[in-house]
């Protein structure tokens, strides 16, 4: 397994995901979406993964102005706005290869250990 997970550094969850994985002593590398995020690739990688756009977007999180601009933005204009608003992204996101989990997803990733 090659794990990524993209979170941040207050987020229960993003903690919750990092002590999943080191439990089983699965190696990952941990990407702070506020200080670093993720790359345009990276982003569109997770994108396809999730199933769009839309299932990325954090509804609860505090910049409603934001979130709202990018909700009912033109197709074209939603993935530049999120590359520059990553904040807006549920965390943890967490890659294995082209296997994308957005939020605490605790059974995939055990179907992922287990090969599934």
């Amino acid at each position: 397994m090659n794990i990524q997970i993209f979170g941040k550094s207050k987020c229960f969850d993003t903690k919750k995901a990092e002590r999943f994985f080191k439990e089983r002593k699965i190696s990952f590398q941990y990407i702070d979406m506020l200080n670093k995020g993720m790359s345009k690739g990276e982003l569109e990688k997770v994108i396809k993964g999730a199933g769009g756009i839309e299932k990325l977007l954090d509804l609860k999180a505090k910049d409603q102005d934001k979130l709202m601009q990018i909700k009912y933005a033109k197709e074209q204009d939603k993935f530049d706005m999120l590359l520059l608003n990553q904040h807006l992204v549920i965390t943890p996101v967490v890659r294995n290869g082209n296997k994308v989990t957005v939020g605490y997803e605790i059974d995939i990733w055990k179907s992922w250990e287990d090969g599934k």
